[in-house]
């Protein structure tokens, strides 16, 4: 299974950009999609995550209000929509794919399959 991540790119602060993630390969049915961020010399950070089943999505507090995770569980793909960019949202985006539900949402761990990343960089 591999997740491939597009649509980062350079965006003044207050602007939006969208990103989006497909799943490709064997057939792969997940739980859980998300998207992590990782800053230049800071550890990467749970950014948000949409559960299938539930429909229930799931913000780290420094994007609620800003960003909206959507996604289409079928084609195993997972957008992120994100508004009123700070220059600390400046990162590599990552997505990643769970199989199956248990743990903490925003724990890394959880994940089974990762995206490359793409690069967002916001300027001041």
């Amino acid at each position: 299974v591999q997740l491939q991540a597009s649509g980062g790119g350079l965006v003044q602060a207050g602007g939006s950009l969208s990103l989006s993630c497909a799943a490709s390969g064997r057939t792969f049915s997940s739980y859980m999609m998300g998207w992590f961020r990782q800053a230049p010399g800071k550890e990467r950070e749970f950014v948000a995550a949409i559960e299938w089943s539930s429909g229930f999505r799931y913000y780290g507090t420094s994007v609620r209000g800003r960003f909206t995770i959507s996604g289409e569980n079928a084609k195993n793909t997972v957008y992120l929509q994100m508004n009123m960019l700070k220059a600390e949202d400046t990162a590599v985006y990552y997505c990643a794919a769970a199989k199956r539900s248990g743990g903490v949402i925003s724990s890394q761990s959880v994940y089974d399959f990762w995206g490359q990343g793409t690069l967002v960089t916001v300027s001041s």
